[in-house]
Order: structure tokens, then C-alpha cells, then sequence
């Protein structure tokens, strides 16, 4: 049985672990609520932009005009894995990584080539260490997140696919769904593929341009896959604060329960201390009283 100091040397370090976890998921829902919020609003108009977007690029039989919905053989493509720029969020980021894993498993992806453009922190220090070339310019949007930051990544991809670098651009990310929910995601952001209906058939909508088709072309459809990228790293955001709520969460309820046992072990390993105590002064009296 461990003796009492040791006993109390773990109650105390248990005791400041649970407050510094407790401590970080207080820290975790503030930074959630805001992050929930953008995405929140974000989320009605990136889904109606997408789907105009598909629409216009499906509706373009010229080439010129639907430079980001051309379907090319797979030579190369680019793999963009949203992650965290810190750990201490549960399975938050080893769920990106198999989902990469997985992805590159396919018989689809067998001799092609393959750019990673990590972003996040932990992305970039784990794909950094493979055999894939990694972009390396974009990794640390977090730490000021903003569009404008975002922006130089998507236009990198786009540009990237647009003079043929590229014949596919898939981001990978956690969607949120709510504070103990992430779902990964495996998105092909290029090319654009059409919008499916209920039916799985292409949905094609007869717009009236205006004021010009070329105008639209050449503005919104870039100006949407920015917002979508965008919209994917708003969402693994949101999922990294509420992955990391959790996880401390639960680091805080079993620091407790590991509190209540070593308290119990302190008492017992305490009483039994006493008790031997107690017994040895009895038996010293014993002997006493028996010499005289």
C-alpha cells in the first residue's frame, strides 16, 4: 500500500489537473459560442451560393465558360486537411488524418499523383513528415481567421487547377453539428460538380443572366468557391472548440472520480497507519506491565 505522502503528492497533482482542464473548457464554450455563431450564419448563404454555382457551371456547354467544372483524367490532385493548430481535442484531428488515409486507399487515387496544402498546425506537422509534397504557405489561417486570409488559399487551389497543376481538389474537415458532434467531410471543391435533386438527377435550372453571362462567370462562380473554402474552415473551427469542450469536459469528470479514490485510499492507507500506531503503544504497555 502506498504510503501517505505519496498518497497526497497524487491528490494534489490531480487536483491541479482537473483545475486547468476545468479551467480550458470554460475557455473552449466561449471561443465556441462565437465560432458557432459564424457559422451558423454563414451556412444558409454558402448552401444557396453553392448550388447557383452548380447550376450556372453544369448549365455551360463552352469550356472557356466553365473553367472550374472541367472533368479531366486524374494526374494530380490536391488534398486540403483541415485541422487544429493545438491538440487536447479528443480525436478531432487523428479523424482528418484517417480520413485522408482512407481517401488515398482508394483504387481511384492508385498512381496518382498527390500536393497536400495542410491547414492547421497539426496538419502541417504531421504531413510534413511524409512522402507527399506539402504546400506550406497556408497552414496558420488560425491564427487570424479571417476571409481575407482564407481567400489566398482557395485562390492557390483554383489557380492550381485552373492552369491544369490539378485535375481535382478534395478539402477534408469536420463539420459541426453540435458540441459533442464532428463529422468528417470529404468535399471536392474542383471541379464544381453539378447540383443532384432528390432524384440524383442533375438540376438544370434556366437562369436569365444579367448582366451578363461572362460577368457571372468570371465573378461570382471564383467568389463562391471562396466562400465555400471558407465555409469549411468556419466549420472545422466551430468542431475543434466544441471537440475540445468535450474532451476536457470529460478529462475534468474523471479527474474527479480519480479524486474520490485517491481520498478513499488516503483515509484507509491513514486509518490503517493509526491503527498499527495504536496496537504497537498497546503492545509496549503489555510488555511494560508484564516486566514489572
Amino acid at each position: 500500500m502506498a504510503n501517505l505522502k505519496e498518497v497526497k503528492e497524487r491528490i494534489k497533482s490531480v487536483s491541479s489537473t482537473q483545475q486547468i482542464t476545468k479551467a480550458m473548457k470554460m475557455v473552449a464554450a466561449a471561443k465556441l459560442r462565437r465560432a458557432q455563431d459564424r457559422i451558423v450564419q454563414m451556412r444558409p448563404y454558402s448552401e444557396k451560393l453553392s448550388t447557383i454555382l452548380a447550376n450556372v457551371s453544369s448549365g455551360s456547354d463552352d469550356e472557356s465558360m466553365n473553367k472550374y467544372g472541367v472533368v479531366r483524367d486524374l494526374k494530380k490532385v490536391l488534398i486540403v486537411p483541415v485541422t487544429s493548430d493545438r491538440g487536447l481535442c479528443g480525436a478531432f484531428n487523428s479523424n482528418v488524418f484517417k480520413a485522408v488515409r482512407n481517401l488515398l486507399s482508394n483504387n481511384e487515387y492508385n498512381g496518382v499523383e498527390v500536393d497536400i496544402m495542410p491547414v492547421g498546425k497539426k496538419s502541417f506537422d504531421k504531413f510534413k513528415k511524409g512522402t507527399d509534397p506539402v504546400i506550406d504557405q497556408y497552414w496558420d489561417v488560425f491564427g487570424d481567421l479571417s476571409f481575407d486570409n482564407v481567400r489566398d488559399a482557395a485562390e492557390y487551389a483554383m489557380n492550381g487547377f485552373e492552369n491544369g497543376d490539378y485535375d481535382r481538389v478534395v478539402v477534408i474537415y469536420n463539420e459541426f453539428k453540435n458540441v459533442a458532434t464532428q463529422i468528417i467531410r470529404s468535399e471536392q471543391l474542383l471541379p464544381v460538380l453539378p447540383k443532384e435533386t432528390d432524384e440524383g438527377v442533375s438540376s438544370n435550372t434556366d437562369y436569365i443572366y444579367e448582366p451578363s453571362k461572362d460577368f457571372i462567370v468570371e465573378e461570382l462562380i471564383p467568389k463562391s468557391l471562396k466562400i465555400q473554402f471558407y465555409k469549411a474552415v468556419l466549420e472545422s473551427n466551430a468542431s475543434e472548440h466544441g471537440a475540445r469542450m468535450t474532451a476536457m469536459g470529460k478529462a475534468t469528470d474523471n479527474a474527479g472520480e480519480l479524486l474520490k479514490e485517491l481520498k478513499l485510499t488516503y483515509n484507509r492507507t491513514r486509518q490503517a497507519a493509526i491503527t498499527k500506531e495504536i496496537l504497537e503503544i498497546v503492545g509496549g504497555a503489555e510488555a511494560l506491565a508484564a516486566d514489572s
